[in-house]
């Protein structure tokens, strides 16, 4: 299997879509199921189900209700900074979605940074009493407490396209229907990533390029070969996110 950057991936995945038979998914619910609508491992533990994801609005302090003045914008503008990450320092991790950021980001940015996982599960509890952009300061809170001066935090989406190949006719043999590659799958991953400064709450956001892979499978190898693009696309989007994170905003 080898993996590529795809840059015809978004006309495969609009012709799926007109087939019916994309998928998009969140990095946090992965696990393959023959259902199109249904990723949700029925086995994962109830206190690491997933739940949904992180809003940005949440995370970043941003109150979509709230009136904007020009006065709001100008001390915007005055008061912005670009977050930095020191090397070596101690970073809060959060990956939507997720009680735990998974283990290929944390290898990745372990090799610079003192990595502090933190839950990426959205809170049950309405922050009503503090007001919009409570959830960011718990969670700068949560990362000063641990000695952290910035966030990191990222969302991530998988999107694959099936197609039947030539040999899918003869599915109908039992035996054959099993062992001869009779489908080809593409897939791509598009990660989002926000860095954030805990004293001030200045963030940013950085969209690391997608990476793209294909491959055929049999009837009964669907679901391994699934999960092997998963994992691997995730990998190497981690490695690449964690090379950008470090030439972008290292100092």
């Amino acid at each position: 299997m080898k993996i590529h950057r795809d840059t015809l991936f978004v006309c495969v995945v609009a012709v799926a879509l007109a087939m019916g038979c994309a998928k998009t998914r969140s990095i946090s619910n992965s696990h393959y199921h023959r259902d199109p609508n249904h990723y949700q491992n029925r086995h994962t533990e109830a206190a690491f189900a997933y739940r949904g994801e992180l809003s940005e609005y949440d995370v970043l302090a941003i109150d979509p209700d709230r009136i904007i003045s020009q006065a709001d914008i100008e001390q915007a503008l005055t008061n912005a900074a670009t977050p930095k990450l020191k090397r070596g320092a101690p970073i809060l991790l959060v990956q939507s979605g997720a009680a735990f950021p998974d283990a290929p980001m944390v290898a990745a940015l372990s090799c610079d940074f003192a990595i502090i996982p933190f839950s990426g599960s959205p809170t049950h509890k309405q922050f009503v009493a503090d007001g919009k952009g409570a959830y960011a300061r718990l969670l700068r809170l949560a990362a000063a407490r641990a000695g952290c001066e910035a966030i990191v935090c990222y969302w991530g989406i998988l999107e694959s396209g099936r197609g039947d190949l030539a040999s899918k006719t003869v599915s109908w043999v039992p035996l054959a229907g099993w062992l001869v590659p009779d489908e080809q799958q593409r897939m791509r991953i598009q990660l989002k990533v926000a860095i954030i400064d805990v004293r001030s709450g200045s963030w940013t956001v950085l969209a690391p390029r997608s990476y793209g892979d294909k491959a055929v499978s049999t009837r009964f190898s669907r679901s391994s070969s699934d999960q092997r693009q998963v994992e691997s696309l995730k990998k190497l989007a981690y490695e690449a996110t964690a090379r950008e994170l470090i030439t972008q905003y290292s100092r």
